[in-house]
């Protein structure tokens, strides 16, 4: 398709700087994958990267997840060197309070990103492997690959583990809730939706957040996390509401997690649903290898995930298919006045805007 006014893809004069980014989604929910524009994100490793992009260009998050350019849920990558000799790439992950330490979602887009925009150079069919060093650690994703085309991804995650079960919290408003808390790659509380009186797939999603936002400030004034190898990783992310359906069923299982600031995941959550499998092995509800499927009470997408070793720790094995659709690519440039230029061509979209 070609504009029929003859505009240029070219960007206009400017005096600010360009921040190059890659849009993509898993299963409804956004990834911005930032390709360039960055300054020099300094750290010996992934883990001490992200505390000098935090300490230092939090700015730069705020420009691509906040509006005009974001949204209240936006979701983003920054792409980074690793140290670790086998990654394919380094990440650091970021939303609308700050930066995590893990994401499946993100992993799954990532994933399929390295391979179409070659930084997996000799990809492989049936499937090709992407070494995907995150902060919580190396994340190895499976993207099927034939004809020149990516497909569904799988990821293995990194060590799962359930931290304490039926704890205790007193909840504004709600007395006292019983919690589970689960860790994959990231800290989540855990609480079935209907102890609120509410329904994953039917409530309003105002009340399923305010229930989760209100458990997540109770457990994080009331219980002291702790991760075996970093203090860095021991933080609870969000809470993530469920059906209740933990038992093994071929039947989907129902969440919805709201995490960072209140920001709702559209898909299922991939480390959510990586350590709500922890949690479930943990309680003798699944065993290994079992696969249970995985529904986001919010846009009803699916995952599916099983537990597929013991190390004391419990790793998990995360599949995802088919739930990844177009990508655009933009460029945003800094200026002293707003201006707004769209220009669309296939399926290339170039935002200006200041």
């Amino acid at each position: 398709m070609v504009c029929p006014y003859g505009l240029s893809m070219e960007l206009p004069p400017h005096e600010g700087s360009v921040l190059s980014v890659v849009d993509m989604h898993t299963g409804g929910e956004p990834l911005r994958i930032i390709l360039s524009g960055y300054p020099e994100v300094k750290g010996e490793g992934v883990l001490s990267k992200r505390r000098y992009v935090r300490e230092n260009l939090d700015y730069l998050r705020r420009v691509l997840m906040f509006e005009p350019r974001g949204h209240y849920d936006m979701y983003g990558a920054l792409i980074v060197e690793s140290e670790i000799p086998e990654a394919d790439l380094g990440v650091l992950f970021m939303h609308n309070e700050g930066y995590s330490t893990m994401c499946g979602h993100a992993v799954i887009a990532l994933g399929r990103f390295a391979v179409d925009y070659k930084l997996v150079q000799e990809p492989r069919s049936p499937e090709t492997q992407v070494n995907i060093h995150c902060p919580c650690g190396l994340v190895k994703a499976f993207v099927e690959y034939s004809n020149g085309k990516t497909g569904g991804v799988r990821f293995h995650s990194v060590p799962a583990f359930a931290f304490a079960t039926d704890v205790i919290v007193a909840v504004p408003g709600h007395d006292e809730v019983t919690v589970d808390i689960s860790y994959g790659g990231a800290f989540y509380a855990f609480v079935r939706a209907e102890r609120f009186g509410l329904d994953i797939n039917k409530s309003k999603t105002r009340d399923l957040v305010d229930a989760a936002t209100a458990v997540t400030n109770s457990v994080k004034s009331q219980v002291k996390l702790h991760h075996p190898t970093s203090e860095d990783l021991a933080f609870l992310y969000g809470t993530i509401l469920t059906d209740g359906k933990d038992a093994y069923s071929q039947e989907p299982t129902a969440n919805m997690c709201v995490f960072a600031d209140a920001q709702v995941d559209r898909s299922p959550t991939g480390s959510g649903v990586t350590a709500r499998v922890a949690l479930q092995y943990h309680k003798g509800l699944i065993q290994l290898n079992q696969t249970r499927t995985f529904q986001s009470g919010a846009t009803g997408s699916l995952f599916t995930g099983k537990a597929v070793q013991v190390l004391g720790l419990s790793p998990i094995s995360f599949h995802a298919s088919q739930s990844l659709f177009g990508s655009f690519q933009l460029s945003f440039v800094s200026l002293t006045q707003w201006y707004l230029k769209c220009m669309i061509c296939l399926v290339i979209l170039m935002l200006i805007s200041g």
